[in-house]
């Protein structure tokens, strides 16, 4: 296994990215563990793993609490609810039990933001001062409510931006959307007012589409036709699928993207898209690729308006795919990432900061990708494109090549033999981290097999 201070550098030889291993988080979990999922704004880290959930504190990279007795087998995923107020946690858990547990932690004495931190910082260091008595690690998180209805294994749990909606997909071949039905944010009252039965295979993840202003479809869908939410469910049958609420209220399948030749393991929406338009789709598969999805969005008329100028991740956008069109959203594969991976994809991520897409899986290698902007390649089309991987040039049409986008890989990842299970970017909030760069600097989070959680720097 790396040591702390591993580094790497990029195997591409434009690389411009290196990964120097931190001291993993504290304790070790010794179980395998399958995803960590960052606090959308405090120094806080969720990973899921046996039958509990431990929360991580990103100030002092060890245990802030730990979630468990509300599952009777492994927790596979974990996501926290947005838009509460600063002193209130609530996160919820999905099981291979087939249920889903919803968990609240207050800070009684309505701490802001800032003091909530400090009180994390000093409850994860083990202060044993008798006036911290009622510090975050002292407190326990209340089983609040068991959400069932699925008839196997919950593999993936995501809120929607506002809060108000969650989706749970299964290995019953089912999505589930449930209401907040509750008065207040302390209401655990929720609602089913969808069960989604259309994919042939298990339902591997679901992912809501960040909430955006700026974009008639993003307020409304493809001329006013469904509402702002919009949610995607990746599944063991290859396929994307699209979902939104029509004007019924119906919760309906839009688009089905079809074009990777395995398993689709996850998917994650872009999380800054350029001006108005609509976020694409990133989507990875044990078919070892990785591909961007992109609306053709239309105008007033009906007709599609001009796409986006093609992005080059790796040289490869632009190549279409076989997917059937949708008759009522057309969504199209404009980039598959040049091939870094030998063995499934089981995670990635898209940073809202850098903009860079990290990936890993069965293989335990690392890769961190990066856009280059359209007007770089102004004199070069797009299946004219080429890039430089490992040393190997793969050409287009043209036969022209192009230097290679950062890039950067890693044979020995930090989790030895063990297969890693998901990567994240997060922000730093660590002593390690320079002051004025805590909680700006980002870094990267791998989880796996091993039980270890695992943060890397970025440079």
């Amino acid at each position: 296994m790396a040591s702390a201070d591993t580094e790497a550098t990029g195997a591409g030889a434009n690389s411009a990215v290196k990964l120097t291993a931190l001291t993993p988080f504290k304790p070790e979990l010794y179980d395998r563990a399958w995803q960590s999922i960052p606090h959308p704004t405090l120094p806080l880290i969720a990973t899921a793993h046996e039958k509990s959930t431990t929360v991580f504190s990103l100030s002092t990279l060890t245990s802030h609490s730990t979630l468990s007795g509300g599952h009777t087998r492994s927790v596979r995923s974990v996501a926290w609810k947005p838009n509460l107020s600063p002193h209130k946690l609530c996160l919820v858990s999905g099981s291979f039990d087939s249920t889903a547990g919803l968990w609240r932690w207050e800070d009684e004495k309505k701490s802001t933001g800032d003091d909530l931190e400090v009180e994390i910082t000093a409850a994860s260091a083990g202060n044993d001062d008798s006036s911290d008595k009622d510090c975050a690690a002292e407190k326990d998180w209340e089983f609040a409510l068991v959400l069932e209805g699925h008839d196997s294994e919950i593999k993936s749990v995501s809120f929607s931006p506002s809060g108000a909606y969650l989706a749970t997909c299964s290995r019953d071949k089912s999505v589930w959307i449930w209401e907040d039905v509750g008065v207040n944010e302390d209401d655990d009252e929720w609602e089913t007012v969808a069960v989604l039965n259309e994919h042939d295979g298990d339902v591997k993840a679901v992912a809501w589409c960040p909430d955006f202003s700026g974009s008639d479809s993003r307020s409304g869908g493809p001329r006013g036709r469904y509402s702002s939410d919009v949610l995607a469910s990746a599944s063991y049958d290859d396929t994307v699928r699209i979902w939104r609420e029509d004007g019924d209220g119906e919760w309906v399948c839009v688009a089905v993207l079809e074009g990777h030749t395995g398993t689709v393991w996850g998917l994650q929406w872009e999380p800054k898209p350029e001006g108005t338009r609509f976020p694409r789709l990133l989507t990875w598969s044990a078919d070892q690729t990785l591909r961007l999805w992109t609306l053709q969005e239309e105008d007033d008329d009906g007709e599609e308006e001009n796409a986006p100028a093609p992005h080059a991740w790796g040289g490869l956008g632009g190549i279409p795919n076989t997917m059937r069109r949708s008759l009522k959203e057309d969504w199209e594969c404009t980039a598959t990432l040049p091939k870094a991976h030998t063995r499934d994809v089981y995670s990635a991520a898209w940073s809202a900061d850098s903009a860079r897409i990290a990936s890993t899986g069965s293989d335990g290698v690392i890769a961190v990708y990066g856009e280059e902007p359209a007007a770089a390649n102004s004199e070069t089309s797009q299946d004219e494109a080429a890039v430089e991987l490992d040393g190997d040039v793969q050409m287009g049409n043209s036969g022209k090549a192009k230097s290679a986008p950062p890039l950067y890989d890693m044979e020995n990842s930090g989790h030895g033999p063990f297969e890693i299970n998901h990567v994240t970017w997060c922000k730093r909030y660590d002593m390690g981290c320079a002051p004025e760069r805590r909680g700006v600097e980002e870094m990267l989070v791998t989880t796996g097999d091993d039980g270890v959680v695992r943060p890397w720097q970025v440079s």
